[in-house]
């Protein structure tokens, strides 16, 4: 793909107009602390304005913005986070907005479904680091087609929370040892991230001698970029994960793929990455940048980056140099001083 065609992923929209890098944080200020835009409301006559602000001011601080993992039009399994009422309970919340016809129908992001069937109803349970998942019996009703965008959206989304480890389902108390409609196994273990999301491995002859990685590509809905989790298969003969994880992303998501890589052409690393206390260092060749006459890395690079490697448990930041310098700076012109951190969230749009 083009330096021109993956400069267009850079555009201000869901989540690169977020990306205000501030050394240490990859959006600067939490998004767990913005409170979402009120609703619009029309004055009656004799209506108080303070009253009617007071309202709105109110309904906006009783929501909080949650991450669910909806299916994109192009059937990638993808994170957008949704203001939800603030609750206790909010395992069974994010699950009941995963629901086909639920609470999210109302502010559900344009070209995204949901794949829960309608009408099932949710119970959850979380016990030393187990999600046990309780539907009811209307669960069984979905497209095959669907059935492991139904796992990996139930799984991700619950593995967001540091309480869940792994996520075990059931239909009307019964535990599943299969899927309903496909047959696919679940393990006694339970659903976890290593299940992988959005698994692409159709190019690999020998998948015994592979290991799983995943990584965050770009699409697109709209004018609005947001960043979509891939696992692909790496083979064993790649010994560093951090390094197998920035080959996948400069060779990007295959040519008949509608994803795009935020990496440019020729993009290498000089020096083997090296992770010390949670952070890792990388240390690039020109290319990373946006041109060879500045110092800048896209927004969108950084981003990719980062979200990939923070998804290995032991990387919890980030460092950039460029031909052994740590001169980087953002897009706005920022330092990249101290390691960048993974957002806590992801695609964040506006409803």
């Amino acid at each position: 793909m083009s330096k021109k065609a993956k400069m267009a992923f850079t555009l201000a929209g869901v989540l690169t107009a977020s990306i205000a890098l501030s050394g240490c944080g990859l959006f600067g200020k939490d998004k767990e602390s913005v409170d979402p835009p009120g609703e619009v409301t029309q004055m009656q006559e004799g209506e108080d304005v303070e009253s009617t602000t007071d309202e709105t001011t109110q309904e906006t601080a009783d929501m909080e913005m949650r991450d669910i993992y909806l299916v994109d039009k192009n059937g990638y399994v993808v994170s957008q986070s949704i203001p939800m009422p603030k609750t206790e309970s909010v395992a069974k919340q994010v699950l009941s907005y995963l629901v086909t016809d639920g609470p999210i129908s109302g502010v559900i992001p344009n070209g995204f479904r949901t794949v829960i069937p309608a009408g099932t109803e949710v119970d959850v349970d979380i016990q030393n680091g187990v999600a046990v998942v309780d539907f009811s019996e209307e669960f069984s009703d979905y497209n095959e087609a669907d059935e492991q965008s139904i796992l990996q959206s139930i799984t991700w989304t619950l593995t967001q929370f540091d309480s869940v480890d792994s996520v075990e389902l059931r239909v009307n108390g019964y535990a599943l040892e299969e899927m309903p409609v496909g047959g696919t196994p679940i393990s006694e273990n339970g659903l976890t991230r290593a299940d992988g999301i959005n698994t692409q491995s159709s190019d690999i002859a020998d998948i015994t001698n592979t290991r799983p990685v995943t990584v965050y590509y770009l699409s697109q809905a709209d004018d609005d970029p947001y960043y979509v989790p891939v696992t692909k298969r790496v083979s064993n003969n790649e010994k560093d994960d951090v390094a197998a994880v920035i080959n996948q992303l400069v060779d990007g998501p295959g040519l008949q793929s509608t994803l795009s890589t935020a990496l440019f052409n020729g993009v290498k690393l000089l020096e083997e990455p090296k992770v010390e206390d949670g952070n890792v260092v990388l240390d690039f060749n020109e290319s990373i940048l946006e041109n060879s006459d500045s110092n800048i890395i896209s927004d969108a690079t950084l981003s990719s980056i980062v979200l990939s490697l923070t998804e290995q448990k032991d990387i919890k930041g980030v460092s950039i140099k460029v031909n052994g310098k740590d001169e980087v700076v953002n897009e706005e012109g920022e330092a990249l001083t101290a390691p960048v951190s993974r957002p806590e969230k992801v695609n964040v749009g506006s409803f």
